[in-house]
């Protein structure tokens, strides 16, 4: 039995599309979701900060597969509730994960800006909502692009954990193709997959660093 292009294609190309599912609604939920993180983390009410500091530290310090397996088993185990789909559980220990690693670099971004950006905004009269939407965001915006781009495309390659928990993404298809065909080229064709999705993703990325040059920091 012998494995062709086209058939490898469609059943990988069934994988991409749960590896692109899970990548944007992560990518969705991460970044809000980091924004609020990194608030309560630089907190002036310190039980909060220390809190939410200490989540950061527990995410960051764990490897993402051990918070896939907590994440799906947590619950059964817990409170004896089950996930109705695998994609669900996935997506939320995705979300925290990336929303503690997106947070620590808002955090760096806002911290980093001059003082005086928010006693000008004070000045004029603007209240610390209107400071931040207006004067701090658009500077940390072009500050953060990198490490966010360097963190978006490392959680393109982070889907493939997906398959720890049997969610058929493009990694354990292409496994499952070797396992039957008995032929290693599907996992190079997966890479494939991957290497024209980040590259796309450079591109954009490049795209919006050259478009934020005009404003100079």
């Amino acid at each position: 039995m012998t494995l062709t292009l086209q058939q490898a294609t469609l059943v990988l190309l069934e994988g991409f599309g749960n590896t692109v599912l899970s990548f944007a609604l992560t990518l969705v939920l991460a970044i809000p979701l980091g924004l609020i993180i990194c608030a309560c983390s630089i907190s002036r009410f310190k039980p909060l900060a220390y809190l939410f500091k200490a989540i950061i530290w527990v995410i960051r310090g764990t490897p993402l597969l051990l918070q896939i397996i907590v994440v799906y088993y947590g619950p059964g185990l817990l409170f004896d509730i089950q996930y109705k789909e695998r994609m669900t559980a996935i997506v939320i220990a995705f979300t925290i994960n990336y929303a503690c690693y997106f947070s620590e670099i808002y955090r760096s971004g806002i911290q980093n800006l001059p003082r005086g950006q928010y006693e000008a905004g004070y000045v004029l009269g603007m209240t610390r909502v209107q400071i931040f939407f207006r004067i701090i965001m658009p500077q940390m915006i072009k500050r953060i692009l990198p490490p966010m781009s360097n963190e978006i495309i490392t959680l393109v390659k982070d889907t493939s954990l997906a398959q720890t928990i049997s969610v058929i993404e493009l990694v354990a298809a292409a496994k499952s193709l070797q396992n039957t065909y008995v032929v290693i080229w599907p996992l190079f064709y997966a890479g494939a997959f991957y290497l024209i999705f980040n590259g796309i993703l450079t591109l954009l990325f490049g795209y919006l660093e050259r478009k934020l040059n005009y404003y100079k920091v």
